[in-house]
């Protein structure tokens, strides 16, 4: 992915699934909750606060990475907790692939409370073709002989996809399940809510196994939180978790059945001369992402983004400023509640870049050798633009990079930033440069030349 002179980096607007509508207009239950590439690349699911899954699938006759749509499935609807007098909401919090191993697929889903794996196939629609009615309503007269006689015969009609749910995980959680990991083994995988981590087989839906708990036994001695949790990309004996506290745990799960002692610890010393009131709030790590090769990890904080070697637990290999300008509005963010929010981020298919979030629809993509950076806005205005054959808004050519007055990376920095619109959730082609952004209840996808 070389520079090119718009600043773009060589990515393109390819296209937008969802209501291209005004967002005063947007239905709750519409806005996307979670994105997820396949391990092939050539299905992509979306989840959103209504509790559908819809599937894409690549479209073969078309040139380039292009999606339609596959098929679309109520996963979770909302309940009601009597006994905690709580209602759970039908929300999708993640979305995770199983490798295929036939022609059906499986894909793990959540919200608050109830992991669900569901099977999606094709299946062909028969119909009774012959029979001895006339019109196949009104009966014939009783035939004279046996040759008259019709046998009933099923022909196919249709063919459609069909969605059902194979097992449901349920009632393993006191708290919000925010995490899902799929285990290298495929036969297993981890949930984690605020406090615990509880692993599962695939197969075994009434039962799993608590294999790491930070409840204190005094509720007013808690002081943090586990924010992320997920299986290593090769070895099925690692996982790590993140904490609000800042830091990130590795865990061998051969050492013990209770993973509470972890094996690695990786935490960066705090700066004191940059300690506020927010420093906590802020350093609570949103999100963490191994690698595809498992070397390296990815965590996300409010501000940044840092890559860890796994190696080296001292301190990360890099740290990257998302949004720094925003150092000055944290008390702004404070009061709107912005600074609770979980941005996720994501690693190339390569290794060799970087994905995340921020504001007004911005989103950064960053190469990890050189730090050279991409920022672009899953907009309207990308569609509009393709449309009339410009180039993506806030680039002009002939600026190195897209620094230039006006540029998108100027915008990010500007007072007019509207933060209701935002990037959380994104995904990564495993093998090519194309990646999903859930930009409020519209999917945008961009390629790179």
């Amino acid at each position: 992915m070389d520079q090119d002179a718009s600043g773009s980096g060589g990515w393109r607007f390819a296209q937008c699934f969802g209501d291209k509508g005004d967002v005063e207009d947007i239905t709750e239950a519409d806005i996307i909750s979670a994105v997820e590439f396949d391990s092939t690349g050539n299905y992509l699911a979306t989840g959103d606060k209504g509790g559908r899954v819809v599937l894409f699938q690549r479209n073969e006759l078309k040139k380039g990475c292009e999606y339609k749509f596959y098929t679309e499935f109520q996963s979770h609807e909302p309940e009601f907790d009597y006994l905690k007098s709580l209602e759970i909401e039908e929300k999708i919090n993640k979305i995770k692939w199983c490798k295929r191993q036939n022609a059906a697929h499986f894909l793990l889903s959540t919200n608050d409370k109830t992991i669900k794996l569901w099977k999606v196939f094709e299946k062909s629609l028969r119909v009774v073709s012959e029979t001895n009615m006339h019109d196949g309503q009104q009966a014939l007269a009783p035939p004279m002989a046996a040759q008259g006689l019709k046998l009933p015969r099923m022909t196919p009609q249709d063919q459609i996809t069909a969605a059902v749910p194979r097992k449901v995980y349920s009632n393993a959680h006191a708290y919000h399940i925010h995490s899902i990991s799929v285990n290298s083994d495929q036969e297993t995988y981890i949930s984690a809510d605020d406090l615990r981590v509880n692993l599962w087989n695939l197969e075994v839906s009434d039962r799993s196994f608590n294999i790491v708990d930070i409840k204190p036994a005094n509720m007013e001695e808690l002081t943090e939180v586990i924010t992320a949790a997920e299986f290593h990309p090769n070895h099925c004996n690692l996982f790590m978790y993140s904490s609000s506290k800042s830091n990130m745990k590795l865990a061998d799960m051969r050492e013990s059945a209770l993973c509470d002692r972890h094996a690695k610890l990786f935490e960066e010393e705090e700066d004191p001369s940059n300690r506020s009131f927010f420093s906590e709030i802020i350093s609570s790590i949103s999100d963490v992402k191994f690698s595809h090769d498992g070397r390296y990890i990815l965590s996300r904080d409010y501000l940044s983004l840092k890559i860890w070697d796994i190696n080296m637990e001292s301190k990360p290999v890099k740290t990257i400023s998302i949004h720094d300008h925003l150092r000055g509005k944290l008390c702004d963010l404070y009061e709107n509640d912005c600074i609770f929010d979980k941005f996720e981020c994501t690693w190339g298919g390569d290794d060799k870049h970087v994905l995340t979030g921020s504001y007004h629809n911005y989103f950064r993509i960053f190469d990890v050798d050189d730090s050279g950076d991409v920022v672009l806005q899953a907009d309207k205005s990308a569609f509009k633009a393709k449309k009339m054959g410009g180039p993506l808004p806030g680039n002009k050519a002939g600026a190195k990079n897209g620094v230039r007055p006006g540029g998108l990376r100027e915008n990010m920095a500007m007072d007019t930033l509207d933060f209701n619109k935002k990037i959380l959730h994104s995904s990564w082609h495993p093998r090519e440069d194309t990646i999903a952004i859930a930009a409020t209840n519209n999917l945008f996808l961009y390629s790179a030349a």
